[in-house]
């Protein structure tokens, strides 16, 4: 039997999940949780899971779903399996990179989902079928792809950042931003900071 967590911020949410993961005959959920800190607290003080099922953002929680991936993993080596509305780069790189096992959008379909669970518990990597393009559409066309890095600082500056404030929030020196954003301009094929913003919209990366 799979023992499955939930962390969602939303109870109907939390309820379809449940709905999917008790109708699967090799698998239970044993807690859910509204916050990532609420997850890791649970874990922290002693509780057991085979996969856990993870959102990427919790509303005005402190702790996003990739920062709280790479704890869960550093601390507890619980596979993570992002399911979230999320599917942007930056947001499928960034929980990769903290170490998710999977990774699916809210609207896969239950087999999906269920499948899923069970690569991730088998410690097999869950990528679903949108998130496969993706990836796959930024191995086609490397030249254009954004690292991690850049991706952050572009959705800093999309959240209407001012190159300071995106150094002091990164811990880097401004000349490093100006460096990315010119990294991005080039890769992008745009002139302006904006207008890299505007293009990474349109293309889906942010």
């Amino acid at each position: 039997m799979i023992d499955v967590v939930l962390a969602d911020d939303h109870p109907v949410v939390r309820a379809g999940l449940r709905a999917v993961v008790d109708g699967q005959p090799d698998m239970r959920v044993v807690h859910e949780t509204p916050t990532a800190e609420d997850l890791i607290g649970w874990l922290d003080d002693g509780g057991r899971a085979d996969v856990i099922l993870l959102d990427l953002r919790f509303g005005d929680a402190r702790l996003g779903g990739a920062a709280a991936t790479g704890t869960i993993v550093r601390r507890h080596a619980v596979p993570v399996l992002v399911v979230t509305t999320y599917g942007t780069d930056a947001d499928i790189l960034a929980a990769i990179e903290a170490g998710a096992t999977g990774y699916l959008l809210k609207d896969a379909p239950t087999e999906e989902l269920a499948r899923a669970i069970r690569s991730a518990a088998a410690g097999e990597v869950a990528l679903g079928a949108d998130v496969q393009r993706r990836l796959l559409g930024r191995m086609r066309t490397p030249g254009e792809n954004l690292s991690a890095r850049e991706l952050e600082v572009l959705r800093l500056v999309a959240a209407g950042r001012s190159n300071d404030a995106i150094a002091r929030e990164l811990f880097v020196s401004v000349a490093t931003v100006k460096s990315h954003l010119a990294h991005i301009n080039t890769k992008l094929g745009t002139q302006s900071r904006t207008g890299a913003a505007a293009t990474a919209r349109e293309r889906g990366m942010l």
